[in-house]
């Protein structure tokens, strides 16, 4: 205001956009300088005038404010969001089946192929049909057989054969015997993937839930290492996986030991070295908010029904829904509950102020 100088001292900042300077930008510092320069020579009588060997731009490197957007995120992260930490990213398992199911959808239209009795059951005004999966409680099931399938079709369109040698099979084997080289040169089927994750999962006592994490952090470390999931690691990684989702998410006292007895030619040594791995590739960053939760469970249910997998679902009745309707009332208390303890928090006389609450008019 007035003749008064007001700027943040960084050399590569403007003082306006808070940007980084590049080539094609306007030299922001040069403009501030003379208009520095100029104010200094016309306010001189004044005894408040700034000095301009106070004003020591050029030896500024030691007063750069960093902006507050390059504290919240690294750059590197910044440019394009990872589908595992941020709830609005695409997850990268839909991406990789759309292929195959555009290709099923058009075969059979172009070889006129009949859709065969119709299995899915749609919801009617007199009968409403549900299955027994939610965000909060899904089937466990149904959740292995998608999270599966999500892995199938990873190694399947995977983009080249990155990897690792700790995840490794051919270096690190998880049987004793032998294994010929061809079994490498082809990508498993999806019964033989939810075969092997079903196994692993009753030993580790896998949550429907922690099936979701544990795709999550599949892909979290796929896009942290920057590897892919192929037909020689693909065991390792999903094992790795698992043993994460039922010691953090699920909280259980899961060692390491007890998946060996299913396993049972792979030592504790190596399953404590492929966790500790794993764990440093992931930067140690196992939190998983729910709403990206939220986003890969619903993912997996459009995944579902893109691939016509069965889901068991049955008429509800009027018992259920009056669960339901209990729920949901009993959620909806909780909820203003919380409310109120927020607002009378807020203020510092409860009595003082009185919360008027109008009615909604919907037209």
């Amino acid at each position: 205001m007035g003749n008064s100088l007001s700027c943040c001292l960084s050399p590569n900042a403007c003082p306006k956009s808070g940007r980084r300077r590049g080539s094609a930008e306007p030299d922001c510092e040069s403009e501030v300088y003379k208009a520095a320069a100029g104010n200094a020579v016309a306010v001189a009588p004044a005894a408040a005038t700034v000095e301009p060997a106070e004003l020591d731009f050029a030896g500024g490197e030691g007063h750069h404010l960093q902006h507050i957007s390059d504290r919240e995120m690294p750059e590197d992260l910044a440019l394009e969001p990872n589908p595992s930490d941020h709830p609005r990213a695409s997850t990268i398992f839909p991406s990789k089946s759309q292929t195959d199911v555009r290709e099923k959808r058009r075969s059979n239209h172009f070889n006129h192929v009949s859709p065969g009795q119709l299995t899915k059951k749609y919801s009617s005004c007199s009968t409403i049909f549900l299955d027994d999966s939610t965000v909060s409680q899904p089937n466990l099931r149904t959740t292995v057989k998608c999270m599966t399938l999500a892995i199938y079709y990873h190694i399947k369109n995977r983009d080249a054969d990155r990897s690792l040698d700790i995840f490794d099979e051919r270096l690190h084997p998880l049987t004793r015997g032998k294994i010929p080289e061809e079994y490498f040169e082809h990508d498993p089927e999806h019964k033989f993937i939810y075969r092997f994750v079903h196994t692993l999962s009753s030993a580790a006592q896998l949550t429907a839930d922690g099936a979701v994490v544990t795709l999550v952090y599949l892909e979290r470390l796929l896009t942290y290492a920057e590897i892919d999931i192929c037909p020689t690691n693909w065991k390792r990684i999903v094992l790795g996986a698992i043993l994460l989702a039922s010691k953090f998410w699920d909280d259980r006292a899961v060692w390491n030991v007890d998946d060996c007895q299913i396993l049972k030619d792979v030592t504790v040594e190596d399953m404590n070295e492929m966790e500790r791995h794993f764990l440093e590739l992931l930067q140690f960053n196992i939190n998983v908010p729910f709403s990206v939760y939220a986003k890969y469970y619903f993912d997996l249910r459009s995944l579902a029904d893109d691939n016509n997998l069965n889901v068991l679902v049955t008429p509800l009745s009027k018992e259920r829904a009056q669960n339901l309707e209990a729920i949901s009332r009993l959620c909806d208390d909780k909820y203003k509950d919380v409310c109120r303890a927020a607002m009378r928090r807020s203020f510092s006389a409860d009595n003082f102020i009185a919360i008027r609450r109008s009615n909604a008019i919907l037209s």
